[in-house]
């Protein structure tokens, strides 16, 4: 029965994640414009914050599967990332692609930490 429970809470996290990633997405590219994937990097640094604040807040079994596993895995994209950092080179605009390629995987990484260590301390 556990994993059941854990199955569809995955599933609902999953699909409210969806939902906010399309219209993060979307709001920032019509605001910040197309130059830069600055969508892809919004949802990428609020999944990985709020995974952090998850893991270092010491949530149960359930929480994890709800808001971390579903919610924040499918806000965040690395498979995006991925293609928008490759459209960038494939567009000669060498300097984005780097920038992007460092700049997220330093910026997710550091959103994780800090909100891991801010309520690791909390807890």
């Amino acid at each position: 029965m556990t994993t059941l429970i854990v199955s569809i809470l995955v599933l609902a996290g999953g699909a409210v994640g969806a939902v906010i990633r399309y219209v993060v997405d979307g709001y920032v590219k019509s605001t910040a414009g197309k130059s830069m994937p600055w969508g892809t990097l919004a949802v990428n640094l609020l999944g990985s914050g709020a995974l952090g604040a998850l893991h270092g807040a010491g949530t149960g079994t359930y929480v994890e599967a709800l808001m971390g596993t579903g919610l924040c895995g499918a806000l965040t994209t690395f498979s995006t990332f991925e293609l928008d950092t490759v459209h960038l080179m494939q567009d000669g605009a060498y300097t984005r692609a780097a920038v992007n390629a460092v700049g997220s995987l330093l910026l997710g990484f550091a959103a994780f930490l800090v909100l891991h260590i801010i309520f690791q301390q909390l807890n």
